[in-house]
């Protein structure tokens, strides 16, 4: 949610997102920054998020404007923020950087919450350093991925928010005079499988970035789909549309509840029989399958404790 967007704060704080951010770098121009800072403080003093988590997205460290973010906020707004997201994080020293200033704030205003941090990965320069990034303060919780500024930095052909690329692809052999077929790739693979693996290294939570077409809802469903199968635990909402869309996607669907607690249900019967694999409906199931399992009830659970 841009700052400077005061109406669409209360609103969005009413809708069924998990997560709500409210960003002064990209989407506030700067001279609209200082009123946006004073705009989101205000909201963090007076609208009610319920139980939902509350982040701002400041700006970044090569700004003229991130140590007022950190400061005023914490020092005005007070204990109702649960996180800062950091925006074109290029290594550690950007995350410490952070910490600094949020830890000096925080200690001068006897602040009792600790804030989390989430980065955003968004230039080669992050990729590549991806593994301290993730390592780099006990305040992170989590690494996104900011496909619209890393697609710039690598200067890939594209003017689009996420999504594919109909370039992108391979053509099958040629086979005589039979019809060859273009098949269309992920551009975004790397990037999201190496973000994916460093946040679970480090404990963090991976969460895919924004799909800019708004008016294509299958299309950020397909996003939604290849990010929950590779790993990450949600999806960035940039239009209201687009809430109930990552929900229903990232929420595990009652089959594979159920077929998750089978799988318990079968590897417990293994181990009293003393065995470490079974077959399942003609599908082999070891103690690995056992981690997934309860990954996926862990996160049923978790959701319909949250009553959703």
């Amino acid at each position: 949610l841009p700052g400077t967007q005061v109406k669409l704060i209360p609103k969005a704080a009413k809708s069924a997102a998990d997560v709500i951010v409210m960003d002064l770098e990209d989407s506030v121009a700067p001279s609209e920054k200082p009123q946006a800072r004073k705009n989101v403080i205000q909201a963090l003093q007076d609208v009610d998020f319920g139980s939902k988590t509350v982040a701002v997205r400041i700006n970044a460290c090569d700004s003229v404007f991130q140590y007022k973010d950190v400061a005023e906020i914490i020092e005005q707004a007070g204990e109702r923020l649960d996180m800062f997201i950091i925006p074109m994080v290029g290594n550690a020293a950007d995350v410490y950087a952070v910490d600094m200033l949020t830890t000096q704030a925080e200690r001068a205003v006897g602040r009792k919450k600790r804030i989390g941090f989430g980065m955003i990965i968004e230039t080669p320069l992050g990729l590549s350093n991806i593994d301290e990034i993730a390592g780099a303060s006990k305040r992170n919780e989590s690494l996104h991925f900011g496909v619209a500024d890393y697609a710039g930095s690598t200067k890939s052909r594209t003017t689009n928010i996420g999504g594919p690329n109909p370039n992108y692809g391979v053509l099958t052999d040629r086979d005589g005079d039979k019809p060859r077929h273009f098949h269309w790739g992920d551009v975004w693979h790397y990037p999201m499988s190496r973000i994916v693996v460093a946040a679970r290294k480090y404990g963090l939570r991976p969460v895919d970035g924004p799909f800019g077409d708004i008016a294509d809802p299958e299309g950020y469903k397909a996003q939604c789909y290849r990010g929950a199968v590779l790993g990450c635990e949600g999806k960035w909402a940039i239009h209201p549309s687009q809430v109930a869309l990552a929900n229903e996607v990232y929420s595990p669907s009652e089959a594979e509840v159920n077929q998750a607690r089978r799988i318990l249900e079968a590897m417990a019967q293994a181990q009293r029989d003393g065995l470490g694999a079974v077959s399942l409906d003609g599908k082999l199931i070891d103690i690995a399958s056992i981690k997934q399992a309860e990954a996926m009830v862990m996160k049923a659970d978790t959701i319909a404790a949250a009553g959703k």
